[in-house]
């Protein structure tokens, strides 16, 4: 390998020229494996909400590896001990850290694998690389899983206030236009520190620490649990519930091979073997939407309605409301939508059903993020701010919602 790979750079919307730091990080870079996160949306099927929203998961890695050097950067100028390897460590954890997410990211983690969470994909991802590597990855690993002697260098990776939100915030706003969820994250960098061995915000920094809970607030409620890209993900959900079932039923579907074997086996943690690691690498959003474009014309009409639904934008109608639906509310459009199209009480399921969404800006209790005062004692953001929403941001808010199909569908 040349020593002109280390001067190659990328060229961010956000951050500018992002630089690649060795070689090592070159090669990650370049491996199939990561090549395919530029064929997975960072953010589903928001784009049938927010139009420019069609960054990718390679976007984001290479952003929140930006971030980690120059944390790195900060806390060394501030006497934090990091070491080269564990400098190392860092950049390539943070940047393979969402290398397990599948098609559409979280809206496939129950159906194209079942209870299968995309950050122990992810390691495995990890383990496999080292083994291709060499050991290389020995200590991101480490760091990766927790199991690092320095808690802070996880912190990083892994927190309220982890190099992997920082990024994503600002970079998803950026995308969606939405101003709000904007934050500076150099700033934020900047104010970071240790202390006994764990990630502080130094006390100058509260108004930014705020700022970010804020912003983190807007963005789930505006953007990632927008109503309308619930209803999209929730059709995709159901998308391949019913294309399982057909292909169950031994009805015929056509897809890629790839894709096809998923639907017709049950992947969990037990059966997560290499050779299904290795076809998990094949798959990306372009499997599961030139499936949706061939299923639309299906001769089965539930799945060939739902399929239409996704492509051409004519969604479910959605009700949000603060106490859970009552049934009778739900059989009433049950009844109005089965007589209108003759449906079975099976089949009505997919187009008739109640959710919930959960939002917790901040939580205080599992990980929480810590002040350093100037007379060096250590308290929690909460208690150290003067803002009222701080600690009701700590209160998990819970939404119920109701879709069924608009009159026209």
């Amino acid at each position: 390998m040349t020593k002109s790979n280390k001067l190659k750079i990328f060229n961010d919307p956000i951050y500018g020229f992002i630089t690649i730091p060795n070689t090592l990080i070159f090669d990650l870079i370049a491996h199939p494996y990561f090549q395919r996160l530029r064929r997975i949306s960072q953010m589903g099927l928001s784009y049938l909400v927010y139009p420019g929203a069609h960054h990718t998961r390679f976007h984001h890695a290479l952003g929140s590896m930006h971030l980690m050097s120059q944390a790195i950067q900060v806390l060394r100028f501030k006497g934090v001990d990091i070491t080269k390897e564990e400098e190392e460590g860092l950049l390539c954890a943070i940047l393979l850290h969402d290398i397990g997410h599948g098609p559409f990211s979280h809206a496939m983690e129950e159906s194209i694998v079942e209870g299968v969470h995309h950050e122990y994909i992810s390691i495995l991802f990890m383990e496999d690389l080292n083994d291709r590597f060499n050991g290389s990855l020995t200590v991101a690993l480490k760091i990766f899983k927790g199991a690092y002697p320095k808690k802070f260098l996880n912190q990083l990776i892994s927190s309220q206030l982890d190099m992997d939100r920082l990024d994503y915030l600002k970079r998803d706003s950026f995308y969606t236009g939405v101003a709000e969820g904007n934050i500076n994250a150099e700033r934020l960098i900047s104010m970071m520190n240790v202390v006994n061995g764990e990630l502080v915000m130094e006390e100058k920094a509260i108004y930014s620490v705020e700022k970010f809970l804020m912003a983190r607030r807007f963005m789930y409620w505006q953007v990632y649990l927008h109503k309308t890209g619930i209803v999209a993900e929730q059709l995709l959900i159901r998308i391949l519930k019913r294309a399982k079932k057909l292909l169950e039923e031994g009805v015929p579907l056509e897809c890629s091979p790839v894709f096809l074997f998923f639907m017709q086996h049950k992947i969990t943690k037990d059966s997560f073997n290499s050779s299904v690691l290795e076809k998990f690498a094949q798959l990306d959003d372009t499997d599961v939407l030139s499936a949706i474009k061939q299923w639309q014309d299906h001769q089965d009409r539930v799945l060939s309605r739902l399929c239409r639904m996704v492509i051409n934008r004519t969604l479910l109608k959605i009700k949000l409301k603060k106490k859970p639906i009552t049934e009778e509310v739900v059989l009433k459009h049950k009844v109005k939508f089965k007589s209108v199209y003759d449906l079975s009480d099976e089949e009505c399921e997919y187009f008739v059903f109640t959710g919930k969404i959960q939002n917790r800006a901040y939580d205080a209790i599992s990980q929480n993020i810590n002040i350093l005062k100037k007379n060096g004692k250590i308290i929690d953001v909460a208690k150290a701010s003067d803002h009222l929403n701080l600690k009701a941001l700590s209160k998990t808010v819970t939404k119920y919602y109701i879709c069924y199909p608009k009159e026209s569908v």
